[in-house]
């Protein structure tokens, strides 16, 4: 499969993990580089830009394949903005393959500085949005490329509530630089899908989540198995209300907690005891899905196995190889 996407980043598959919280760590970016797809090394994982550049060396250990390292620049207690700046320095300092900024812009949250700074260092700088009019504005100031995400999305998806579907052939109409999409992607039916909308590959998080290499505690691995598109919720809207943004996470009592907070007017300080990193970290680790946001995708329902990555990849390539040659048939190609 040969892509702007595969010859942007020198990968064999376009295919990206996306940023996960305690999940995309050395182990799985390796993982998932070594099949020749993309892996994710997110540096929120860590506290320190020493403990971020030691990450680096470890995945390097693990794999001589490219990896993009995850900054996600919103405001945070644990990430002050200082701390998000050095991420980004160390990515410059250890010529990273690439570098995903899933927030605000870089030039208007660490500085106009930074995208400058990675071309120096030959690094490439990935804006993943929401919205077209952010993608234009990412082009504009010197993004290599944009992931253009749907509000199928775990995560922070756009308050603007529009699909994939939808969103990816405006935003390839908009922009020349490569896109990549995300939003519902679990398989290779939706690789597929994609490349025939005009992107240039796939970017997914909770289908990577449910793969053998990503560590979580097989109760959550059952979970994934079980819950449907259904099953996930659209919150703190008004939380989030400042940066055009609301989370998309699964369906459980600490979500129920967190919209009776919100309905009743509550503030941050009623919020955070709520959706605090720290209780989804126990959750990945101790197996009770109840007690944590758990920022999971609609692709959720399209999940019904665990899969090593290896397995994962390989078959999601020759299903993606299948559906489309199935579509040509159908033109009589």
């Amino acid at each position: 499969m040969k892509t702007r996407i595969t010859d942007l980043f020198g990968i064999k598959y376009p295919i990206q993990c996306g940023g996960m919280l305690w999940i995309a760590k050395p182990e799985l970016a390796a993982a998932i580089s070594n099949t020749g797809a993309m892996g994710n090394l997110t540096s929120g994982n860590y506290n320190s830009a020493d403990a971020f550049r030691t990450a680096v060396d470890a995945t390097r250990k693990l794999t001589d394949k490219p990896f993009i390292v995850n900054i996600t620049t919103m405001p945070s207690i644990r990430l002050p903005i200082e701390l998000l700046q050095d991420f980004f320095r160390v990515c410059c300092e250890k010529k990273v393959t690439a570098i995903e900024i899933a927030g605000a812009p870089v030039d208007t949250f660490l500085g106009k500085e930074f995208i400058p700074m990675a071309k120096d260092a030959g690094v490439k700088v990935l804006h993943k949005v929401g919205t077209v009019k952010h993608a234009v504005h990412a082009e504009k100031v010197g993004y290599d490329a944009i992931t253009m995400a749907g509000f199928e999305e775990g995560g922070f998806p756009h308050k603007d509530n529009v699909s994939t579907m939808v969103l990816v052939p405006k935003v390839r109409e908009a922009v020349s630089i490569p896109v990549l999409a995300a939003g519902g992607m679990a398989d290779g039916k939706s690789l597929a899908a994609a490349l025939a909308l005009g992107a240039d590959g796939i970017m997914m998080g909770t289908r990577f989540l449910a793969t053998k290499e990503s560590g979580i505690h097989p109760n959550i691995y059952k979970v994934l198995m079980e819950k449907t598109e259904a099953d996930t919720s659209l919150q703190l809207q008004t939380l989030l209300a400042g940066f055009g943004l609301q989370v998309r996470a699964l369906r459980n009592e600490i979500m129920e907690r967190v919209a009776k907070v919100e309905e009743a007017g509550g503030d941050l300080s009623e919020l955070l005891p709520l959706i605090s990193g720290e209780r989804a970290k126990k959750v990945w680790k101790e197996g009770n899905a109840e007690e944590a946001m758990l920022t999971i995708g609609q692709s959720v329902g399209r999940i019904s196995d665990i899969p090593t990555v290896a397995e994962l990849i390989s078959r999601m390539v020759k299903e993606a190889e299948a559906s489309l040659k199935n579509s040509l048939k159908a033109f009589g190609e």
